[in-house]
């Protein structure tokens, strides 16, 4: 468990210097290069002209519309979400260059593009566009077969592998792995189910290795769960809701319902996965007004937002922040920030973030934060996370905290001791110097025990505190300064690499829940 979750944290600290809609960009392209290089061989489907003419198209509408309706409606232009869409489109129509079938792709392109403005709920998109156009299209061609149909010829065996490649790099950085192979199992083992009953009916001998590499290889589960599912803006924001979401699409994938002429199919079955996704939390684009700055440290911004909008969260969780700007580079306009209040706090939010005095040139997003002035309006585009303490206040805790990463552990703590609960806990605080051991007052006011991290020892340290004396802070340096950690729930809310560093002690512990970021 330690070594797994190391190696983790060493990728996602990796994956995690690009922005989710470049990375899965990027990896969406790359598989479009692959498929072309295996089209000249005839390895796939369409051939080279086929998948260009197609590409083409997909772009073109998918980019227009989305320029169009974001300069109607005063959006800030995503070209990458757009792009995204139309590769997506993809593998998933039928690539063609006739006129007519091309007519019917850009009707996809567009009804997908149109769908993130039109099907939504307070600024928040209910399905995956791509699954809606696809839809759109099928339910056309019942009364215009000429358009032409979704077909998925992405679920062939030359493209598995880069399929789960470029698709494991896009869940380990947005974190589904585990929700998508939960999807996979359930088709899987559904879709086998099936093929076994038709065999059956049929009268024909029924193998289950023979039925299972095909259902697994030859269908478009792969594709489905890592570029389409794993959406985290039509996810619900608890781990146990996403996995419920998972089991029915992978359901419905792996056994699709008949209705009149067409099933219940992939695309179908995603959407109806996004309705169950959208019944758990009724997402929506919260609105904040910056109501103050300050500095807890000489190296730390705090934010202090007043919510507009109904907001509900627990301890632990994180929002999405969007700060648009012009020229936006790899990060993109969106950053996910622990919430540093309690929910006893609303309708006023905190967040807080690192702003070192570095040579590092600034993110473009840190730069447009930095302009944001009081009285300025922003978005919260979601509440997600499953960093949340145990529900049984007897459990003793360990938190361990580097830097910025104690803020999760400041609204937990804050919230307990507004609800009155009296908690084993035991927070190691790791930071540069003592001048950067920030939110002292919540923290000693909570009364828990605090081991601290510094180069210097911090003055005037509460009873319940105390300074570590220069333990290096590794995985035997945890150990001495918790020597019951065995009997503790660790919860560690670092830098990736620091995570994987302590590995091999947190994993003494009864159970491990990590909170790794990597930077602005």
């Amino acid at each position: 468990m330690g070594s797994l979750t190391a190696l983790w944290n060493r990728v996602f600290a990796v994956l995690g210097r690009m922005s989710m809609y470049r990375l899965v960009y990027f990896a969406l392209a790359a598989l479009a290069a692959v498929a072309l290089l295996l089209s000249f061989f005839d390895l796939v489907g369409p051939d080279p002209l086929q998948l260009v003419a197609t590409l083409a198209v997909l772009s073109a509408v998918c980019v227009g519309v989305d320029a169009a309706a974001q300069r109607v409606l005063n959006l800030p232009w995503r070209l990458e979400s757009s792009l995204i869409t139309a590769h997506i489109l993809l593998f998933v129509l039928r690539p063609t260059y006739e006129f007519v079938p091309l007519v019917g792709i850009a009707i996809a392109a567009a009804v997908a593009s149109l769908s993130k403005y039109v099907l939504a709920w307070r600024g928040r998109h209910v399905f995956n566009p791509a699954a809606v156009g696809a839809t759109v299209l099928t339910l056309l061609s019942l009364a215009w077969p000429d358009l032409g149909a979704s077909s998925w010829w992405v679920g062939t065996p030359a493209l598995a592998a880069p399929v789960i490649l470029l698709g494991l790099a896009v869940l380990v950085r947005t974190e589904k792995v585990r929700v998508i192979l939960v999807f996979l199992v359930t088709a899987v083992a559904v879709g086998v189910i099936r093929t076994s009953v038709q065999y059956q009916d049929a009268g024909l001998e029924i193998d289950v290795l023979d039925l299972l590499w095909p259902v697994l290889w030859s269908s478009p589960f792969l594709f489905l769960g890592a570029f389409m599912l794993s959406e985290p803006l039509t996810l619900p924001p608890r781990r146990w809701q996403q996995f419920v979401v998972a089991g029915v699409v992978g359901v419905l994938a792996g056994w699709p319902i008949a209705i009149g002429d067409i099933t219940l199919g992939q695309e179908r079955a995603l959407l109806v996965g996004n309705l169950v996704a959208f019944a758990f939390a009724v997402r929506t684009a919260v609105r904040l007004t910056l109501v103050a700055r300050a500095e807890p440290t000489p190296t730390v911004q705090e934010l202090t937002f007043r919510v507009h909008d109904r907001l509900a969260f627990l301890p632990g969780q994180y929002l999405e922040l969007e700060v648009p700007h012009r020229h936006p580079d790899a990060r993109g306009t969106r950053r996910e920030f622990s919430i540093a209040s309690a929910p006893a706090d609303l309708p006023f939010v905190k967040v807080a973030f690192k702003e070192g005095k570095t040579t590092k040139p600034l993110s473009s997003y840190k730069k447009a934060l930095a302009l944001v002035e009081p009285g300025d309006e922003l978005a919260i585009t979601g509440v997600w996370g499953d960093f949340l303490l145990p529900k049984r206040d007897a459990a003793p805790i360990l938190m361990v905290a580097a830097g910025i990463g104690v803020t999760p552990f400041v609204s937990q703590l804050t919230q307990g001791k507004a609800n009155g609960v009296d908690r084993d806990v035991v927070l190691v605080y790791v930071a540069s110097d003592s001048s950067e051991l920030a939110y002292r007052d919540e923290i000693e006011a909570s009364g828990a025990r605090v081991v601290v991290f510094t180069r210097d020892r911090p003055a005037d340290l509460p009873a319940h505190w105390v300074w570590a004396q220069g333990v290096r802070l590794d995985a035997e340096g945890l150990v001495r300064v918790v020597p019951d950690i065995a009997a503790r729930h660790a919860y560690i809310s670092g830098p990736a690499g620091l995570i994987a560093e302590l590995a091999p002690a947190l994993e003494k512990a009864r159970s491990i829940t990590t909170d790794a970021f990597s930077g602005y």
